[in-house]
């Protein structure tokens, strides 16, 4: 039980504030998710993975906490927004491309969970990544 002690104490956290507004919570998660990505030590692109894994561990977990496909998909496709606007590119490293197709690829199978209103706005919004 002490292991998670403080995973226990993030959820009562959620449950107990945060679950009454959704959307704001989405929005913290976002807030959180900036300041990581601000903090990556761009030296080697083995930091610069090993950092995004660790971002992506963090958006796996609060997700957890909501049990809202809608959540999850939302924090993806915003990690995916600044993964592809991130200096330097990702382009120029496979295993960095690797992470942002297979966050992609996730995305579309938690797609068919959603209601179809929402699948056709999550859609346009993975088409405009991908192009």
């Amino acid at each position: 039980m002490s292991r998670f002690k403080k995973e226990n104490k993030e959820l009562l956290t959620y449950l107990l504030f945060e679950s009454s507004s959704e959307a704001l919570y989405i929005e913290s998660v976002k807030r959180e998710i900036d300041q990581q990505f601000e903090l990556i030590n761009k030296k080697s692109y083995y930091l610069i993975k090993k950092s995004l894994r660790k971002i992506l561990r963090n958006i796996k977990k609060n997700s957890r906490y909501s049990l809202k496909k809608e959540t999850e998909i939302d924090l993806l496709i915003y990690f995916c927004v600044k993964l592809k606007s991130f200096t330097p590119s990702i382009q120029k490293n496979t295993r960095l491309l690797n992470i942002y197709n297979g966050q992609i690829e996730s995305i579309r199978k938690k797609l068919t969970f959603v209601h179809e209103d929402l699948q056709f706005d999550y859609e346009t919004e993975l088409n405009d990544l991908n192009s």
